[in-house]
């Protein structure tokens, strides 16, 4: 499956609520657009991926999870923050700004519903790195980036970094001479 190039700060899609998936309408094509996203994914060695990202108007992520030896994938097609608890604040990163890191903080424990790439309902708990891929990339869904987190002045102080920066990922397109890692 080809590697799709990553959408970056100031792209308006990143800034957009996303559409809600009909899962029968995309049921079809629904297994290219997570080879791409997981074959770009894996390029990349992210955590989670919103379809926006990608430039596709649609409320589909993936978030993918090391935990030891395991590896765990999870599909979400309309995902909902159920229930939240707790908080923690950790330095968090984003493919869309790519090597820009901001301490975020986030609630610790999350209870996401949404459906799966079979169109099944499911219910994901998180807690540590979980809970926090599945509220960044929700987050994506709404048209939320995680700088959005952070307090004006911080923002103030990261615009003269962020438009620095913004020339150079205008250049980056991962579809295009990357190889996939082995």
């Amino acid at each position: 499956m080809p590697v799709r190039r990553i959408c970056k700060y100031g792209e308006q899609i990143l800034s957009k609520k996303t559409e809600k998936v009909d899962f029968k309408k995309i049921k079809g094509e629904l297994p290219k657009i997570l080879g791409d996203m997981l074959d770009t994914l894996d390029l990349v060695r992210g955590a989670g991926l919103a379809a926006n990202q990608i430039g596709l108007d649609m409320q589909l992520a993936i978030v993918r999870i090391k935990e030891e030896e395991r590896e765990m994938d999870f599909v979400l097609i309309n995902p909902v923050l159920a229930e939240k608890s707790g908080e923690i604040a950790e330095d968090e990163g984003c493919l869309s700004f790519p090597g820009l890191f901001a301490r975020v903080k986030r609630h610790a424990k999350v209870k996401v519903r949404a459906l799966n790439e079979k169109g099944v309902p499911v219910e994901i708990t998180g807690t540590g790195l979980l809970a926090r891929a599945l509220q960044h990339e929700i987050d994506h869904l709404n048209g939320i980036v995680f700088l959005d987190h952070l307090s004006l002045l911080t923002r103030l102080r990261l615009k003269p970094v962020l438009m620095k920066l913004k020339r150079q990922w205008k250049k980056m397109d991962e579809s295009k001479g990357m190889q996939k890692p082995m």
